[in-house]
């Protein structure tokens, strides 16, 4: 088992820069996610450290020792690629063996291996199919085996479940949390769905343009971007951005948009006393916009007049998608609200939850 630190590591495509100082240190055993938009410089971290990539500058160890320049088979990784690769002549035993086979790995020992890991993914019925003779989600299991086999330092997954359909990527999702726990290995996993992120990581690096935005728990993510970036990009649905202004009238703070204005609630005005008169970005979860008649009772709440323009029955949650005046925005709120398409409405903004962004910077104003 071992960790894993990028240092000031880039990785260049003529005059493309796909990594762009990215410096890292994963802990032994954790399970970190990569995560962030296409063309973000995700895959590219992550190949980089298997050795598919020269890295251009900078610094890259597997544990202690610098791996630069080590060959990939020597670097004592085991990768999982979003298509399965899977030879398609081979049997589930012999493409799980194989790896072993060209290590020269005495038979004996790669009959342990290959059964063991075959027990641990629940797959030991179908050692002598062929892949054709697989579902994809069995495919995956084998490819997940494949890696399992070779006991590496490092567990690297590159959009393993792009491939899966809704129900089978929410199964194997918590079969690879559970597989991480029982083998306590260092997982580095790449997706750009950020609901596989928030469900599966114990931490979180936020990736955009190459570049390292934030790297935190999930939870502390969701509650406390960085920017506007990682505010819109972790949450489903993203976080509502209003252009403002912050005002003062008396010792009351204003945030006010072209269509409302909102209080900050006193705990909060400190922080914000110095952009008073500036403009800034107003950001506010759908979870934390209510219908009144259902609002949680210990929320700072304010009032927003609004115009429901459409509305999507999720079963045990409602999304209305709002107007205020020329404000577009989403509500994720109570099943049991009644609110129509082309409703007047009403909804309680939970001040205690907004987050207000410097409107130059991007940057978070706490």
């Amino acid at each position: 088992m071992a960790s894993v630190t990028y240092d000031h590591v880039y990785k260049r495509f003529d005059e493309v820069v796909a990594v762009n100082d990215f410096s890292l240190e994963i802990e032994d055993k954790e399970f970190l996610v990569l995560v962030g938009p296409s063309g973000c410089g995700k895959s590219t971290a992550l190949r980089l450290l298997a050795g598919l990539e020269d890295i251009s500058d900078g610094t890259l160890k597997i544990g202690d020792r610098v791996v630069n320049d080590v060959a990939p088979k020597d670097r004592d990784i085991a990768m999982v690629f979003q298509s399965y690769a899977l030879y398609p002549h081979m049997s589930v035993y012999d493409n799980m063996a194989f790896g072993l086979k060209l290590r020269n790995y005495p038979k004996d020992q790669i009959i342990d291996q290959v059964n063991n890991a075959a027990e641990i993914l629940g797959i030991t019925t179908l050692l002598e199919r062929k892949p054709r003779q697989l579902s994809g989600g069995q495919r995956q299991r084998v490819a997940l085996g494949r890696a399992i086999v070779r006991d590496p330092q490092v567990f690297l997954l590159d959009e393993p479940l792009s491939n899966l359909d809704a129900k089978l990527r929410v199964q194997t999702r918590a079969e690879i949390t559970k597989l991480h726990k029982r083998l306590e290995t260092t997982f580095i996993y790449v997706t750009h769905d950020q609901t596989e992120a928030m469900t599966m990581a114990s931490r979180i690096a936020v990736m955009n343009h190459g570049v390292l935005m934030q790297i935190d728990s999930p939870q502390n993510l969701y509650d406390s971007p960085n920017n506007l970036f990682v505010a819109g990009f972790i949450g489903s649905p993203a976080m509502n951005f209003f252009n403002a202004n912050l005002t003062q009238e008396g010792e009351d703070i204003i945030v006010t948009t072209e269509s409302f204005a909102v209080k900050v609630p006193p705990d909060r005005r400190a922080a914000l006393k110095d952009h008073v008169g500036k403009n800034v970005v107003f950001g506010l979860r759908p979870e934390d916009i209510h219908d009144p008649n259902f609002a949680p009772p210990a929320i700072v709440a304010q009032n927003v007049e609004t115009e429901v323009d459409l509305t999507e029955l999720m079963g045990n949650e409602i999304f209305l998608f709002l107007m205020s005046g020329e404000e577009e925005y989403v509500a994720r709120v109570d099943p049991r609200t009644s609110y129509k398409m082309g409703d007047k409405a009403t909804m309680a903004f939970n001040m205690n939850n907004m987050h207000i962004f410097d409107k130059e910077t991007e940057q978070v104003i706490r």
